[in-house]
């Protein structure tokens, strides 16, 4: 049985029969329940009116590009886990994969114990924001949802949300969990490894050599600019060392 979730509904989005194949007995060897697609039309399809806790896409498919297919379910789906999986190795591959929106990118060729590691990995993660079909976990209406916050950024955990003044922006799982982190460490300045380990979810991190966290914050900045029009960034970078989050609206620290 997987060590990830018990039974997850996984899509794999691949035109080659072989490995999409192949992913999907792995997947099911350790008690998924998978389902292959061969082309990006019907895998988008499907993704949207399927329930899957992840989806696999390879970024060459016939018909409809994996990239395509990644910004239009983060758009229609902010909540959904996405895992891209190709060929396609180079840093501006892997950073328009994060662009359009994936939560995991594996270049071929890959060992099956890695990639069911990275599979598990990820399942883990979303399950902590998300419901079964990739949208936002329920709240409890006896409750109010569970927030954070860093001066006028305040963070909804449960309904995976950034919010300033009337301004609000619709997080992933990943998102959520970058600025969570940061802001329960914000007093002191978070290397990259530490969020590579306790949000990527490796455990050796130290061995990596890897990009991913500084692409997806570049990405973030993004999004929280359209909260903090004009100002700095509450992600703040020390060179060298890692990232800082400070209030919005406050000088950066030295």
């Amino acid at each position: 049985m997987s060590r990830g979730r018990a039974s997850s509904a996984i899509l794999v989005v691949e035109d080659e029969r072989a490995i999409r194949e192949g992913i999907c007995d792995l997947l099911a060897y350790h008690g998924h329940r998978p389902r292959g697609v061969g082309d990006g039309e019907a895998g988008l399809r499907e993704a949207l009116t399927g329930a899957y806790e992840l989806v696999i896409l390879d970024v060459m498919l016939p018909r409809r590009d994996g990239f395509s297919v990644c910004a239009a379910l983060r758009e229609a789906r902010p909540g959904q886990a996405i895992m891209m999986l190709t060929a396609r190795g180079r840093e501006a591959d892997v950073l328009r994969g994060f662009e359009c929106g994936c939560d995991d990118y594996v270049a071929k060729p890959f060992s099956l114990s890695v990639l069911r590691a990275r599979i598990d990995a990820l399942l883990r993660r979303s399950a902590k924001g998300s419901g079964g079909d990739g949208s936002p976990a329920a709240v409890d209406d006896a409750g109010a949802p569970e927030t954070l916050r860093v001066g006028a950024l305040e963070l909804d955990l449960d309904n995976l949300r950034a919010r300033a003044g009337e301004g609000c922006i619709e997080l992933t799982a990943r998102d959520l969990q970058v600025l969570t982190y940061l802001a329960r460490e914000r007093h002191r300045v978070v290397p990259r490894v530490d969020l590579l380990r306790e949000v990527w979810g490796y455990e050796r991190a130290e061995k990596l050599e890897t990009r991913c966290v500084d692409m997806h914050v570049v990405k973030l900045r993004r999004r929280l600019a359209e909260l903090f029009p004009g100002q700095p960034s509450p992600i703040e970078t020390v060179r060298g060392v890692g990232y800082r989050l400070r209030e919005p609206g406050k000088e950066a620290r030295p």
